[in-house]
């Protein structure tokens, strides 16, 4: 994966637009406010499943990206193994991001 979606979480982070910790995020998925779900690849099969199902019911674009270390380091904060994105903006680009290394 690419570093340039990591420094565009850390940015979307630091801007208040991310929901962290799996009931906070489940409940922004809920209210239709997540914009874009990232989960690592080393998060739990029982956490990744059931956001990736609430992602799928809801029409929510959700992305399996990079360990939880790299992720918990874009942002910041340490043991995250999820983020929601809530700014649409923020998550266009992160998608188009994402698109490209995965077609790259």
């Amino acid at each position: 994966m690419s570093g340039s979606y990591l420094n565009l979480i850390g940015l979307a982070q630091r801007a208040g637009k991310c929901t962290l910790g799996e009931e906070a995020i489940v409940r922004d998925i809920q209210k239709q406010k997540a914009k874009l779900v990232l989960i690592a690849e080393d998060t739990g099969k029982q956490t990744k499943k059931k956001l990736t199902d609430k992602c799928s019911f809801y029409d929510i674009p959700c992305y399996v990206v990079d360990d939880r270390e790299t992720l918990s380091q874009a942002i910041g904060k340490a043991g995250r193994v999820a983020i929601a994105v809530l700014d649409q903006g923020f998550a266009k680009k992160l998608q188009s991001l994402l698109d490209e290394s995965i077609r790259g």
